[in-house]
């Protein structure tokens, strides 16, 4: 059944998941999210059933027809510490390959803005977050799930603004609530090293992870660009993939970032569009996966699905 769903050569189809983080414990603001053991899981359920490949190698095979039945590729987004510290080790006692996308402006300390909000409404005082002095409302934050149904509802109205824009409530958000936070979430210069001399592969994500569809085309270039430069020095070799932030097609980023992202010397480039990618699909805006499912069974099953799906972006 898995070939029929996932054939290979000239009809190959690709499925490229994606992950951002591998905690060491579930999260219980995000009992979604994945974490050590889980990943583990899943790990083993690919190996014993489908053919993991460099995403690299894959898009080539992809092309050239020569693509393995229920081929899969592994991607990672943001840069995150525990991609070298968790999601690494299980990699390569799984002997298996992972892309990873580094935004660069968050190493060595940084955080990124969607997790100073996280962070600051995990520890917020009381039983309901007043926000509306910054013209963001009130929200209940009494029990977990209530501090992380609030902190997805901040990250999705501050999301879509301009970067400035964007810092500057950020900021606000996080003086009003005046909590300590985190800097160590993200990965260092010596971690990113690391990845790349265990044999994962290291792709750009720009500088500071802007919605590019809603940044001025000069930024926009300097961020990959930028990006690009800064993980190339890092690693002491060449970035040839990119993965957009955010990522849906046509709202996160335009054709002319696509163009952008051609002329800057990247090879291919991920998005977020659902579905698997087939011969036919433009390189440079492949789709991805996210494999949220925490059972193994449906892990699988919801996979091979993803296989027969039509590709959103194919041209």
């Amino acid at each position: 059944m898995g070939n029929l769903l996932a054939p290979g050569a000239q009809r190959g189809r690709l499925s490229i998941l994606i992950y951002h983080r591998v905690l060491p414990q579930p999260d219980p603001m995000f009992p979604e999210d994945i974490d050590a053991k889980g990943f583990e899981q899943q790990l083993s359920a690919l190996s014993r059933f489908f053919n993991v490949l460099p995403l690299e190698d894959a898009v080539k095979r992809l092309q050239s027809g020569s693509l393995p039945p229920r081929a899969v590729c592994i991607t990672f987004d943001d840069g995150y510490a525990d991609n070298a510290e968790i999601a690494l080790p299980i990699l390569r006692r799984s002997g298996l390959h992972a892309t990873f996308f580094i935004a660069t402006g968050f190493l060595d300390g940084g955080r990124m803005w969607n997790d100073s909000i996280i962070e600051s409404v995990r520890q917020a005082r009381g039983h309901e977050l007043d926000l509306s002095e910054l013209g963001l409302g009130k929200y209940p934050i009494a029990t977990v799930a209530q501090r992380g149904a609030t902190a997805v509802a901040l990250v999705a109205q501050l999301k879509y603004l301009p970067l400035a824009q964007r810092l500057e409530q950020v900021a606000k958000v996080v003086q009003h609530i005046a909590v300590p936070l985190p800097n160590d979430l993200m990965l260092r210069a010596g971690q990113v090293r690391a990845l790349h001399n265990a044999g994962m592969a290291i792709g750009g994500h720009t500088v500071n992870h802007p919605i590019l569809a809603a940044t001025d085309p000069t930024e926009a270039r300097a961020e990959i660009a930028a990006g690009k430069e800064s993980l190339e020095g890092i690693i002491g070799g060449r970035v040839a993939l990119f993965a957009y932030p955010n990522g849906r097609p046509e709202h996160d980023y335009h054709g002319v970032h696509v163009q952008m992202v051609k002329d800057i010397g990247f090879t291919a480039a991920v998005s977020t569009a659902a579905g698997a990618a087939r011969a036919e699909s433009d390189r440079f805006q492949l789709p991805r996966y996210s494999p949220w499912d925490r059972t193994l069974p449906r892990f699988t099953l919801r996979l091979l699905k993803n296989f027969h799906a039509p590709a959103e972006v194919v041209a």
